[in-house]
């Protein structure tokens, strides 16, 4: 006997990465606070909370695009401007780098596990999200232009939009193939 999925179950497995294909749709300030507000609940060590975010709203997603293909070589432009124009609108994650290792590691977990909480919240309110880590997060002028500061690392950029055909189900490898058993 089968036992039947919960809703958590099939919105994990439902879930995709929304690469293309916004819609020409404003994403509201609300929803996204909304989200966080409730992705915030993530695993946090020794509950540092070692995020915060910068929302892009559709309505300055042009200026903010037109500031951002600045910082790229000239010859690179047009085409960081066509690619960043797709989203309707961005959510940038900084979270806290820390010099010791373990620490350095648990704070990239605890956002990671915050975004994947974000992503999976937005699929539910049919929000399209893709978490982009593109070689732009390390560039210095990106840092200058967002305002981060030193001690603090720029985990990605969340493109969002509505969208109107959700991305094709991909296959995954059955857990039977990457799990081991331990025993003694």
């Amino acid at each position: 006997m089968e036992q039947t999925k919960t809703e958590l179950a099939r919105i994990i497995r439902e879930r995709r990465s929304v690469k293309s294909g916004y819609l020409d749709k404003e994403v509201p300030t609300e929803l996204v606070t909304e989200l966080l507000d409730d992705a915030r609940w993530a695993p946090t060590h020794g509950l540092r909370e070692p995020w915060r975010f910068i929302f892009i709203p559709s309505h300055e997603k042009e200026e903010f695009v037109e500031s951002l293909v600045q910082t790229f070589p000239r010859d690179m432009q047009e085409n960081r401007r066509n690619y960043f124009s797709q989203p309707a609108a961005f959510l940038i994650a900084i979270m806290n780098e820390d010099p010791r290792q373990k620490q350095w590691e648990e704070n990239f977990g605890a956002i990671s596990s915050m975004l994947q909480n974000f992503q999976l919240l937005a699929w539910e309110r049919e929000l399209g999200v893709c978490w982009k880590t593109n070689p732009q997060i390390h560039e210095p002028k990106v840092r200058e232009l967002l305002g981060v500061q030193p001690g603090e690392k720029i985990v990605g950029f969340i493109h969002m939009g509505f969208f109107e055909q959700q991305p094709k189900q991909k296959t995954r490898t059955p857990i039977e193939e990457k799990l081991t058993i331990y025993k003694k």
